[in-house]
């Protein structure tokens, strides 16, 4: 078992949010840097609106100006994860695994599928069948009566030394209408769409409830001790 400290951040904005990771993250790189042991932390966050572009991601797929942003008080920022544009906002749970991969295994692949694995449990126990799309990360259901795949959770990660930051983004009440002043994750509306657990489902989820699920379901999946 990995020891592991779970935080739940409960509403926090994305900066805030994103200098603790830092914080953390830097912590085990440094502590990884001069031979100490480390542990490894999962966050849990709910964040106000913002949209954050990866690393590897173009400002076309940003459909609104400085302006229209301020104006529908939604942050932006460019951060250094993998992938383009998505979405963050209430309804949505996200979580940052900060783990030291000498925890696990060195295999990127492996830690995304991971976190994909988790989500597709979740999704199951609730009768919602997923799949995953060998060309984009993230998890998938398809066979709508439009015949289109549409995404309820992003996965974005960065790692250094072998450490881990950034996560998922795991739609459950979202309001689907932000995605629509982006291209999520670069891919066409006309190809892809976004969807939630509240719209597969036809109703309002118990929010702390799916948390508290995602949770433990991390845990089996990750072999994880949660610690104090």
């Amino acid at each position: 078992m990995k020891s592991t400290h779970y935080i739940d951040l409960g509403k926090m904005p994305y900066k805030e949010a994103w200098d603790y990771q830092q914080k953390l993250f830097d912590q085990l790189v440094d502590r990884k840097k001069n031979g100490l042991p480390n542990v490894n932390y999962l966050l849990f966050v709910e964040h106000f609106p913002v949209y954050t572009l990866g690393k590897s991601g173009s400002m076309e797929n940003l459909l609104l100006n400085e302006a229209e942003l301020k104006q529908n008080e939604i942050d932006f920022f460019k951060i250094n994860r993998g992938g383009d544009i998505t979405y963050h906002g209430p309804g949505q749970i996200v979580v940052y695994p900060v783990f030291d991969l000498d925890h696990f295994k060195h295999d990127i692949r492996w830690l995304v599928h991971s976190l994909e694995e988790s989500v597709i449990k979740l999704l199951l126990s609730y009768g919602i069948s997923t799949k995953r799309i060998s060309e984009y990360t993230g998890v998938w259901i398809g066979d709508d009566k439009k015949n289109m795949d549409r995404k309820i959770c992003a996965v974005g990660i960065h790692i250094s030394k072998w450490v881990t930051m950034h996560g998922i983004a795991f739609n459950v009440n979202t309001d689907l209408s932000y995605f629509e002043n982006i291209v999520p994750c670069g891919i066409s509306p006309l190809e892809k769409s976004v969807t939630s657990m509240q719209k597969e489902l036809g109703k309002t989820m118990d929010f702390d409830l799916v948390k508290t699920q995602l949770k433990n379901v991390l845990r089996e999946v990750f072999e994880l001790e949660y610690i104090a």
